[in-house]
């Protein structure tokens, strides 16, 4: 927290209660929570910070660096530190979330990088497919 404080200052940005809080809510997270889910948590400890400060805030931390959204599926964004983050595949039968870590992708961005010349992140974008429970079961089920 410290550390993150310190990069806060850093980049000209200020130490307010609300970033504080947000911040401690982030760090205490198990998972990717929305603006809103975010908000509930930080009104929590504070009632009166409002969901448009949570948003100013977020957006603060995605500009240095320390939180990250993603789109999980078709779902609103979610949120995390930026020291978390990891890609995702998101099962389009059962809706179960795979936490993939971001070296699976070393390869991709190597070549699309080389072919491209385009450097990719997959930590924004969630992958759609199958997971193998619901592709054994959709492979029974053909003709």
């Amino acid at each position: 927290m410290d550390q993150v404080l310190a990069l806060l200052r850093a980049g000209g940005g200020r130490v307010t209660s609300s970033r504080r809080i947000l911040l401690e809510v982030l760090f205490d997270a198990d998972g990717h929570l929305t603006a809103e889910e975010l908000a509930e948590a930080v009104q929590a400890r504070a009632p009166d910070i409002h969901l448009s400060t949570i948003y100013r805030n977020l957006d603060e931390l995605q500009r240095l660096g320390v939180v990250l959204h993603s789109h999980l599926g078709h779902g609103p964004a979610t949120y995390q530190l930026a020291a978390n983050a990891h890609a995702h595949f998101i099962c389009e039968g059962c809706g179960a979330v795979v936490e993939a870590p971001v070296r699976l992708f070393s390869g991709l961005a190597r070549s699309v990088k080389s072919d491209l010349g385009f450097v990719i992140d997959p930590r924004h974008f969630a992958i759609l497919g199958r997971c193998s429970a619901c592709a054994q079961e959709s492979r029974r089920h053909r003709p």
